[in-house]
């Protein structure tokens, strides 16, 4: 796990060594072990490495290969590195490391972008071929790291972060409106745009190109895509459990594999809760970390946002060596300007718990597990799905399935709000980008189950690609990898052809929410039924105590409701009801602040605009001329 920048002059003239330098530096914080450099006329490759397998120094980069062609820097883990190697070394390879790294550098020189695809693991990797002069970038099947990239001044930069983008001198660091327009409806971005102008991120599951003889234009490749679908299968429902089964233990073990010491997230529901339970299998007391939140202000639902009692428990269960931290209002006002800069641009949900938690964890661990992703393959959300698996065409589905995911501003807010820029943008529908996802998920739309499928597909493809952007972000900020054992290839092929029969109890339910009124799905929903994840449910029933199975859905939610009203109050009506505040030469003043009301006074739930709002602050502050 490490941090990774280039740069590449398209016109032939000669790379500073003070430019790579410079870019490693801006995110030293990633790869705090070593700092490496490659420079060779008017190409220049950088690395920051966080050393996890193979911590000798023979394992650091940019790595070239043996025959000197390939330059690799490449960031992640690819847990089937040793099967990969065997293959290589059948075909006469030698490899002087024990590193993962040194496996990928071979296997893109042997198999091509055909390697790829081979690959079972989380990566963002770039490869300069010294015959051909042609840069390869791609990244996994997931998006569980992140890679970014600009076409500026003659010259293609990439990095793992935004920022390291920024150090090039005269790069103009406006703001995309358009994006901003995708931002300020999704509470996330679901085209390839970011809020920084002219800096793309790389799709998950693409690769891109760049060849002297093609005049260095880009090529982009898709390699890989998620295909949720109902198949004939003749398995049994037992016999489904069991493949699950078999494939969990498998994909923890395999995630286990390291040099260094590895914990554990712990936060009190089934997915941390069956990870950590088959973890503590292998490693004996490994440690375990939860960050719970100070409710005294809060009330109804929030009461139960702090999950330490259910994580105390399990960790009894399983031996961990267990350690915790109480978030109060205060340590959310405080870490906004840290949170942002290693953020860089706001995302999906409400994101320093999961900083915190970084925080907390990267003291005792240099790997941590997480159960992110659980959700969106096996269904965890099952009120974003039923309000439309009725629907009789592709029109209605889009119609009814947009309406879920306008998560900060519905499409007339969004004109008041933005009316300063809205002649600039106006020409941009949220709609039209919604509809636009699931172009790549060709299945037909028949029965209900069709319509759910292509709901995960696209909750895979943004919400969860958003999730991962967040929890790398935050992570690498203290120097911590973050594995995801629900995203082994083979979970996911799993749970793709899963029978939604066996993921979801009602398909013929019509239960709606309001997705931003945090308390209703599970007060209202929940009160109904115990549904979504139901073969997980089942599964993991030998793994963790049943009071956690039969827990009501709730996600790592902070009681934010409840301090934006309260010891919260100040601090936001400082920052939103302030005139010069930084984000009214964008954002409408008066409109505004009379929907941050609608939430100070009690009248509508807006704890999601509020802090996209505080968030967003911050942002053009740090980020924006």
């Amino acid at each position: 796990m490490c941090g990774i920048t280039g740069l590449l002059n398209i016109k032939g003239s000669n790379i500073s060594q003070r430019l790579i330098d410079e870019m490693n530096k801006s995110i030293s914080h990633r790869g705090p072990d070593n700092n490496g450099s490659w420079v060779k006329n008017n190409i220049g490759l950088g690395h920051q490495r966080l050393a996890i397998i193979d911590i000798s120094s023979q394992a650091n980069q940019p790595m070239v290969s043996n025959n000197k062609r390939w330059v690799l820097t490449y960031n992640g883990e690819i847990y089937n590195f040793k099967e990969i190697k065997k293959e290589l070394e059948k075909e006469g390879f030698y490899f002087r490391t024990k590193s993962d790294t040194e496996v990928v550098l071979n296997a893109l020189s042997y198999w091509g972008e055909k390697a790829l695809n081979r690959f079972n693991g989380m990566f963002a990797l770039a490869l300069w071929d010294r015959d051909e002069e042609s840069l390869l970038l791609a990244r996994d099947r997931y998006g569980i790291k992140p890679l970014y990239y600009s076409f500026f001044d003659n010259h293609f930069l990439f990095a793992s972060e935004q920022k390291a983008l920024l150090t090039y001198k005269d790069f103009q660091k406006n703001l995309d409106k358009e994006a901003l327009v995708e931002y300020f409806t999704f509470q996330n971005i679901l085209t390839n745009k970011t809020l920084i102008k002219d800096i793309s991120l790389l799709q998950s599951g693409h690769y891109l190109k760049i060849k002297k003889k093609n005049n260095y234009q880009i090529e982009h490749t898709k390699y890989w895509d998620y295909n949720f679908n109902e198949i004939e299968s003749k398995m049994s429902r037992l016999e489904y459990e069991e493949e699950l089964d078999r494939l969990f233990n498998q994909a923890v073990k395999r995630q286990l594999v390291t040099d260094v010491e590895i914990g554990a997230y712990l936060s009190g529901g089934i997915d941390s809760g069956s990870i950590t339970s088959i973890a503590s299998r292998h490693i004996k007391n490994i440690k375990s970390f939860t960050c719970g939140f100070d409710t005294s202000s809060a009330n109804g639902i929030e009461l139960n946002y702090d999950e330490r009692d259910k994580a105390e428990a399990m960790s009894a269960i399983y031996k961990t060596e267990h350690y915790e931290m109480v978030l109060k209002s205060g340590d959310m006002e405080r870490s906004l300007p840290h949170l942002t800069k290693h953020l860089e641009e706001p995302r999906v949900g409400q994101s320093y718990p999961n900083y915190f938690a970084a925080k907390l964890t990267s003291k005792f661990v240099k790997v941590v597990l997480s159960g992110t992703g659980g959700d969106e393959l096996f269904a965890g959300y099952p009120w974003r799905y039923y309000s439309h698996s009725g629907c009789k065409n592709f029109k209605e589905y889009i119609d009814e399935y947009f309406i879920n995911w306008q998560r900060l501003l519905d499409p007339n807010e969004l004109k008041l709000i933005l009316s300063p820029i809205w002649h600039e943008i106006n020409h941009i529908d949220p709609k039209e980008i919604f509809s636009n996802v699931f172009l790549s998920h060709k299945n037909k739309f028949e029965r209900r189950e069709d319509f759910i499928n292509h709901s995960l597909y696209f909750e895979a493809k943004t919400f969860l690609h958003g999730l991962f952007i967040v929890e790398d972000k935050l992570s690498m900020a203290h120097g911590l990898e973050t594995r995801v054992p629900f995203m082994d290839n083979d979970i996911v092929e799993f749970a793709m052809q899963c029978p939604l029969t066996y993921k979801l109890k009602n398909l013929n339910s019509k239960f709606k929410i309001n997705e931003n009124q945090s308390g209703l799905k599970t007060s209202n929903y929940f009160m109904k039924t115990n549904d979504g994840k139901k073969i997980l449910r089942d599964v993991m029933k030998k793994y963790v105590p049943e009071n956690i199975i039969n827990a009501k859905k709730q996600g790592f939610s902070s009681p934010d409701a409840s301090w934006f009203r309260g010891e919260s109050i100040e601090f936001v009506k400082r920052k939103l009801y302030n005139k010069n505040s930084v984000i009214y030469e964008f954002l409408n003043y008066k409109n505004t602040t009379e929907i941050v009301s609608q939430h100070i006074f009690g009248k509508k739930n807006r704890r999601l605009l509020i802090w996209s709002l505080l968030n967003f602050e911050e942002f053009i502050k740090q980020f924006i001329n």
